[in-house]
């Protein structure tokens, strides 16, 4: 089961997967800021008595991991990311400064997210594919078992992710694009890191960027 939790002034979207059979969860890049945020994301957790297992990151943009010295402090966890991801991450504190968030917390990584790394969770799982471009480092999740990807900031609801900051690359995103998103079956569901869900044929046919 997959849940959307939209949070901070970039409304960015946290994802809370569990599984059915086992109840454990993971939370894909949590966004929650504010202590309120924090706490919501916490009641959700607990109020659906789930066992929060990992923490799973798309990416590091800031936007993307406020919540997880909250998350690993509070629940025990791990944190998974590419390694590519690691010179994002060491710059989110000034990036946050810059932005005007002040309070955030580091966290250190724990484990290492690979591209082809089936990644598993009680009886669902997710395929990693490697879709740089909006970072060095980025990934998305396929669960092929419930037909839909996680897919953080690379494909929108007609759009894609953005290049200009560093360490981004158009053409390296588009590539991402068309051989990562694009070879998956037109009715997938693409969960975004921002805005609504789409689908992969959707996006095929309509999406102007592509």
């Amino acid at each position: 089961m997959l849940n959307v939790l939209t949070f901070n002034a970039f409304q960015e979207n946290t994802y809370l997967v569990a599984d059915n059979a086992t109840n454990d969860a993971v939370v894909i890049d949590p966004g929650c800021y504010t202590q309120a945020e924090k706490e919501a994301l916490a009641a959700e957790i607990d109020n659906r008595g789930l066992n929060l297992r990992h923490i799973l990151l798309t990416h590091a943009h800031l936007d993307h991991v406020f919540g997880c010295a909250f998350l690993k402090r509070n629940y025990g966890v791990d944190v998974w990311m590419h390694p590519l991801e690691q010179v994002i991450l060491d710059n989110v504190a000034n990036r946050a400064e810059v932005y005007g968030f002040g309070g955030y917390e580091p966290f250190e990584v724990t484990n290492e997210l690979m591209e082809g790394q089936l990644f598993t969770l009680g009886n669902t799982m997710f395929e990693v594919r490697f879709v740089p471009g909006h970072a060095p480092g980025h990934v998305a999740f396929v669960n092929h078992a419930e037909r839909y990807v996680v897919g953080g900031d690379v494909l929108f609801r007609g759009g894609v992710g953005r290049t200009d900051f560093p360490y981004c690359d158009h053409n390296t995103l588009i590539n991402s694009i068309e051989t990562q998103f694009f070879t998956l079956p037109d009715d997938y569901i693409v969960w975004p890191g921002h805005g609504p869900k789409t689908t992969i044929g959707a996006e095929k046919t309509t999406n102007p960027y592509l």
